[in-house]
């Protein structure tokens, strides 16, 4: 095969005159922690998001439910994240049937909510901390120098063109480690530098629901059925299900996108078509097969694509599975978690269905009152100096991303990267060299649970190979 022709292209960008402290790539769950979180310290602080709402996956993508908080006697998720589920179900923007120990204290328990009350109140804790937003910028190149693990400034574009904004440090919260990759830190690709990589999904909204009718616990036979008479164009025995938003709207999770490649556009363009042909039949499997659902209609399917695994950093550390089955606990954790290995299946085939049943049940499940560690390196690309990663992109290997992929435990990322940017800044100490003992400390004084009853100024890193 030949080379594919290419061209040099020259152009004047122009350079935003303010230098901030702090600029997040990414608005998710994960961007709007950090940004927040580094803002209430003090810092001056940009966050650029491609979309028109903070929230990512929760807002742009519809997935509707936080994944568990606590283990079952504890609450682990707190700080920045614990407040913002707090202040949803006291704005009334979660389901009736909530309580509050259903994050407080409940063992493996999702937690429901509306995607544009958290649109609201995302807005609010931005505008409150002084975080300055700019929706629908997109990273598109980094001005810096792996050498000395510096970036300088980004490029972003919006409707006006390109834009140059330099700052002091920089936190990627893209999902997909752009701003990482563009820097020239050394990343990871799943199905590249990874035998596969997870499906995606698109999800959505279904409304007119008898929720009195629906029971959870049929559902299963109900698809085996649906599957022997024939009803979907890809027989998958992985479907999460309906969850309850409101009195009568619900969203759904069903229907893979396997083989897409997060990294090229045909790809993801075939997966956003197929995924809304998966929506209508899941929506007329509902309807058909489902009690409670024979007025549903399908109201909304995600503007954003479900993608659980593209491109991961390498890391001071790297999070593994090994480290999960070891309940193991770091002297500079900056969040523990109680969650299983929901490694989704890699194909519609019986067997990976089973395999992940296995997980997600027995061998890839922590039980009650036990929790992993989530140590400070996984954050930071290695040798990086005012660079950090929060969100799926983090350190890990596959098998654990499956754990620390929901979206609480992406927040607390971002609440460490965001204080740990800023704790930089003001000791001159690098990322890859910062005190983390003083930053476990701050992350307590804003209320993160970190349980380690050692702490140490030095990061765990990963063994030598």
């Amino acid at each position: 095969m030949g080379v594919a022709p290419s061209f040099r292209l020259v152009r004047d960008i122009p350079v935003d005159a303010t230098t901030w402290d702090v600029v997040v790539a990414g608005g998710g769950m994960a961007g709007v922690s950090a940004a927040v979180c580094a803002a209430r310290l003090g810092g001056k602080v940009l966050l650029v998001e491609a979309t028109g709402c903070l929230g990512g996956m929760a807002t742009s993508g519809l997935v509707n439910t936080f994944g568990p908080m606590a283990d079952g006697e504890r609450q682990l998720v707190r700080g920045f994240m614990g407040e913002l589920v707090e202040t949803l179900h006291c704005r009334g923007f979660m389901p009736a049937e909530v309580a509050p120990d259903w994050w407080r204290t409940a063992y493996l328990t999702w937690t429901p909510f509306q995607q544009e009350g958290l649109k609201l109140v995302l807005d609010e804790l931005a505008a409150a901390a002084g975080v300055e937003v700019r929706f629908f910028t997109h990273t598109t190149d980094a001005d810096a120098d792996p050498a000395s693990g510096l970036v300088r400034g980004i490029i972003v574009r919006d409707t006006a063109g390109h834009g140059y904004l330099g700052a002091r440090t920089f936190v990627d919260c893209t999902g997909d480690a752009v701003l990482a990759a563009l820097a020239g830190a050394p990343c990871r690709v799943a199905g590249r530098d990874t035998p596969r990589a997870m499906p995606g999904s698109v999800m959505s909204l279904l409304a007119g629901i008898d929720f009195s009718k629906h029971r959870k616990e049929e559902v299963s036979g109900r698809l085996e059925q649906a599957i022997r008479d024939g009803h979907f164009t890809q027989p998958d025995r992985h479907f999460p299900g309906v969850t309850r938003v409101d009195e009568t709207t619900g969203y759904l999770n069903g229907g893979h996108l396997y083989g897409i490649s997060p990294f090229d556009a045909r790809s993801m363009s075939e997966g956003a078509r197929q995924g809304r042909r998966l929506a209508r039949e899941y929506h007329a499997f509902c309807r058909r097969y489902l009690p409670g659902f024979a007025n549903a209609e399908l109201v909304a399917t995600a503007p954003s694509l479900g993608i659980r695994e593209s491109r991961r950093i390498e890391g001071e550390y790297e999070l593994t599975e090994a480290d999960f089955l070891a309940r193991r606990q770091f002297p500079d954790q900056i969040g523990v978690y109680n969650r299983p290995l929901d490694v989704h299946a890699y194909d519609a085939s019986p067997e990976q269905h089973e395999r992940l049943l296995r997980d997600f049940v027995k061998a890839g499940r922590l039980q009650p009152g036990e929790c992993f560690g989530i140590p400070y390196g996984v954050l930071v690309p290695r040798g990086w100096k005012n660079l950090w990663v929060a969100g799926r992109c983090l350190s890990c290997d596959n098998r654990v991303l499956g754990a620390v992929r929901a979206m609480p435990a992406v927040a607390m990322l971002g609440q460490a990267a965001g204080t740990a940017a800023l704790q930089s800044l003001r000791t001159g100490a690098p990322a890859s060299a910062l005190d983390t003992a003083t930053l476990v400390h701050t992350l307590r004084s804003a209320g993160a649970y970190l349980p380690q009853a050692i702490t140490a100024p030095e990061m765990t890193r990963r063994e030598a190979p």
